[in-house]
């Protein structure tokens, strides 16, 4: 028995859940270690702000992408 080829939308799915799971990953460590890093140094809380906001934004983005492969998935399947 042979086994069904996945669709290009498949594919296109997983890699973009690949990588959103990659940046999630990414940025959390980053982030704690730049949180870890600062106290250490005794950085400004200016120069840590600016961590905060490039994880704010690699969220952001991991949420639009998120949200394009959901409705990728559903007008696929059919289920406007």
């Amino acid at each position: 028995m042979t086994k069904a080829q996945p669709s290009k939308v498949d594919i296109q799915n997983a890699r973009d859940s690949r990588l959103v799971a990659i940046v999630l990953v990414g940025t959390m460590a980053g982030w704690l270690g730049a949180q870890w890093i600062g106290g250490h140094f005794g950085w400004e809380a200016r120069f840590v702000f600016l961590f905060d906001l490039a994880a704010l934004a690699a969220f952001f983005w991991t949420m639009v992408v998120t949200y394009r492969i959901w409705r990728r998935n559903k007008s696929s399947s059919g289920n406007n």
